[in-house]
């Protein structure tokens, strides 16, 4: 039978490279293996990931799943692709330790309208370099090559955690008391949110491009201050996870949109916005882009990446552990009788 159009069609013809993609696996294998840990069984290359479960009382799984939104299209104009995967597993760690989990495996998706290895190599390398830091698997993924649903050189990036806490360990607003102390652990810039508004006003605002110096910054690019990777807290919680009561991870919505999530019904978080100086590359942006200083609040994590909830009396273990671990912090502010809200006073 005859082809309508012409000679026959192939996969590759079709906008997919099924030597590409093989030469991305091999690639990626050794930064795979650079993850292992000792509850990971199997080899790389199979259709699933095993992991066993860890010993415990009552251990519970925790797991979530996450991107980093629109920073990939700036690690792209930048022509920097090894961050943001260490960015998503941060982001994925920080979001089950709110549980008082700690992470096991991780599985990562990456698609890609044409798939180039270098550049999955790239990106996995930076996944891989986050499941380090964290003590997690890389335990499997996805690559794909989409055409006609990414735009060469644009991607995706999204990951799965899953993690472990016993029962009786889990964290959260059932532990909260009146006058619990709230500690601010520090972030390392805009983490993974708020970039469509970052990107605009670096674009049409600030006119600069990614390679440009970045105003406050003594001669860092906009990429260098932009693309900082997002900060993992788990080192520095880890030890001191019996002392706390409730964690918030501070992402899009800023913290009324996230501290309230970690309080019951009948009480409120009360935040001193006093209590720290706003890092220069939120005021650079709040200036350039005339944005109000409350948008800037539910847009940005303003310097704030975590806050613990604490019994006033462990407030300073936290604060020398994050201290220890290289995480600035302090004590933000405090919990009262309330209905469940969060005030910035």
């Amino acid at each position: 039978m005859t082809t309508p159009g012409g000679a026959g069609l192939s996969y590759r013809a079709a906008g997919v490279d099924l030597d590409a993609a093989v030469d991305a696996k091999e690639r990626l294998r050794r930064l795979v293996e650079s993850t292992r840990t000792t509850g990971q069984v199997g080899a790389f290359g199979g259709f699933g990931g095993m992991f066993r479960v860890p010993p415990g009382r009552a251990p519970l799984l925790v797991s979530s799943a996450d991107g980093v939104g629109t920073k990939v299209k700036l690690a792209v104009d930048a022509g920097r692709l090894d961050t943001v995967g260490h960015d998503l597993v941060n982001h994925c760690t920080n979001d089950i330790l709110v549980q008082g989990a700690l992470p096991l495996f991780f599985l990562d998706y990456v698609a890609f309208g044409k798939l180039e290895p270098a550049a999955v190599e790239a990106v996995v390398a930076g996944v891989a370099a986050g499941c380090r830091e964290n003590g997690c698997a890389l335990v499997g993924g996805e690559t794909a090559e989409m055409p006609g649903v990414y735009t060469p050189p644009d991607f995706d990036l999204a990951g799965f955690i899953v993690g472990w806490v016993e029962e009786d360990a889990v964290l959260g607003a059932q532990r909260v008391r009146d006058g619990d102390a709230i500690v601010a652990l520090a972030s390392s810039g805009l983490h993974t949110n708020g970039y469509s508004l970052a990107r605009r006003i670096l674009a049409d605002r600030m006119r600069l491009g990614p390679h440009d110096p970045f105003p406050e910054h003594d001669g860092a690019t906009a990429a260098d201050v932009l693309l900082a990777v997002h900060r993992s807290y788990l080192a520095a919680l880890r030890p001191v996870l019996d002392r706390v009561h409730a964690l918030a991870h501070i992402t899009g919505g800023g913290l009324q949109g996230n501290l309230d999530r970690s309080l019951p019904p009948h009480l409120d978080a009360v935040v001193e916005l006093a209590s720290w100086e706003v890092p220069a590359v939120f005021r650079v942006l709040e200036q350039a882009g005339g944005v109000a200083r409350a948008d800037m609040l539910r847009t940005f994590n303003m310097g704030v990446g975590m806050c613990a909830l604490v019994s006033p009396t462990d407030a300073d273990t936290v604060l020398a552990a994050a201290t220890d671990a290289g995480v600035p912090a302090w004590v933000l502010g405090h919990v009262a009788a309330g209905t469940g809200r969060v005030f910035l006073r």
